[in-house]
């Protein structure tokens, strides 16, 4: 692959990578949520007699194996690289999608759903590795954006796609062709990625590089505390969505399984398409002269008071004004999306951290996940309705606009502790 004089790859390797980078994520994301429309199948709940509570269950415990291995998958990509370990992850949650088309027990869908948790939690400590590693500052809203995109896009998807093949074949025939159908993307990754696994003097280096920034200097700082207060915060309100916007849309709204997937993608390709934008106006606004900081922080809190518009959907008196909001609260979130991520995982955080900082703030991501499906699941349970759900989503929204204005100063970063000049902080 061509490289250019600082050891990149040219421009449009680059760009071809994150494209790649940004289906895979996209590809991650339909295995991960393509469950939400069959757990609002009646046919899947009559088949393992399930109850809310093990909706919810169901629903969480992708989260909770994924945020387990996020710390040590970040650890590898620090140390191993990008190529090879995304693409043996991949591989294997893909045949593991595939196989919740075979199961017959509840145990073993869960079983299935922890698999597919801890191979995808390779993902984003490796996708942010690598645009640190190949993007400058000013380029860095709008490749996080795009990335971004892939994990908006995949649920946008994976929920009209997951309910035309259950209203049309199966949940099984859904599960299996999702699963291998998403084994494609591995022959061009394999093909047209550099090889970035290291030589044995690379490792070296790259083991003494992470060091660098020890993992208590990493947990003692309030930045990184921050994104995982305001990671926790967005990802509380996308994983609901993910998890439980169907079965809302049909249960609460009355909509079809068809229809309920129709809105759930209008609701995350809103999101995905404001997360670029966003992400590319702030990169803008900072090329102009503009203080990074300052601007991102700007964005994301406007995108978290727009995300509460929710509660507005909750209480409206027609469908149509409640899918109005909905899918309006969800998009102004996208403000939130790349401007945070950048915020938190690259501009305030040093180089050779990357992966195991993006590790650490994807601990809190996961949980979001695991709690809003669980704890939404519980509080339905116990109030027969989602408008308490949803007050929940408020809440957790103006926490992350608090903790994006008084927690992200560049002081508060993690500190290298060895004076190397090749070590520094970008």
């Amino acid at each position: 692959m061509e490289t250019n004089k600082s050891g990149r790859p040219g421009i449009a390797s680059r760009w071809a990578t994150l494209a790649l980078l940004a289906i895979g994520v996209l590809v991650s994301f339909i295995d991960r949520t393509s469950i939400s429309s069959t757990l609002a199948d009646a046919g899947f709940i009559r088949h393992f007699a399930l109850t809310d509570l093990d909706r919810g269950w169901i629903n969480s415990a992708f989260f909770w194996s994924y945020g387990l291995f996020q710390v040590p998958m970040g650890w590898v990509a620090d140390r191993y690289g990008v190529k090879w370990p995304y693409a043996i992850s991949f591989a294997l949650w893909c045949i593991a999608t595939a196989l919740m088309g075979a199961v017959t027990a509840l145990a073993s869908l869960v079983v299935m759903r922890l698999i597919i948790g801890m191979a995808e939690a390779i993902v984003i400590p490796a996708s942010y590795r690598w645009i640190r590693n190949n993007f400058d500052e000013s380029q860095n809203g709008l490749a996080v954006g795009i990335l971004a995109m892939g994990n908006k896009f995949g649920p946008a998807l994976g929920a009209p796609v997951g309910a035309w093949f259950i209203v049309n074949y199966s949940w099984q025939v859904m599960f299996i062709a999702t699963g291998l159908v998403g084994l494609i993307w591995l022959a061009p990754w394999l093909l047209l990625v550099r090889n970035d696994l290291p030589s044995k003097d690379e490792l070296t280096a790259n083991s003494r590089s992470a060091r660098s920034v020890s993992l208590a200097s990493i947990l003692a700082s309030p930045v990184v505390w921050g994104g995982m207060i305001t990671n926790f915060c967005y990802g509380y309100f996308t994983f609901y969505c993910m998890t439980w916007m169907p079965a809302y849309l049909v249960e609460q709204r009355n909509l079809s399984i068809s229809r309920s997937g129709l809105f759930t993608f209008f609701s995350f390709a809103g999101i995905a398409i404001v997360a670029a934008l966003a992400g590319w106006a702030a990169d803008r606004v900072i090329a102009r002269g503009r203080n990074p900081i300052r601007v991102r922080k700007a964005f994301t809190v406007a995108g978290f008071i727009g995300g509460c518009t929710v509660l507005l959907g909750a209480y409206a008196h027609t469908v149509e004004m409640a899918l109005f909001w909905n899918v309006l609260s969800l998009s102004l979130l996208g403000f939130v999306t790349a401007n945070n991520l950048v915020l938190s995982r690259l501009t305030l955080i040093p180089k050779q951290a990357i992966g195991l900082v993006t590790g650490v703030q994807q601990v809190a991501t996961s949980l979001a996940g695991g709690v809003a499906a669980s704890l939404s699941g519980w509080l339905l349970h116990v109030s027969g309705s989602y408008d308490v759900p949803m007050m929940v989503i408020l809440g957790f929204l103006l926490v992350g606009a608090t903790a994006t204005l008084i927690l992200y100063r560049p002081e508060w970063a993690p500190r290298v502790t060895e004076a190397q000049g090749s070590l520094r902080r970008a």
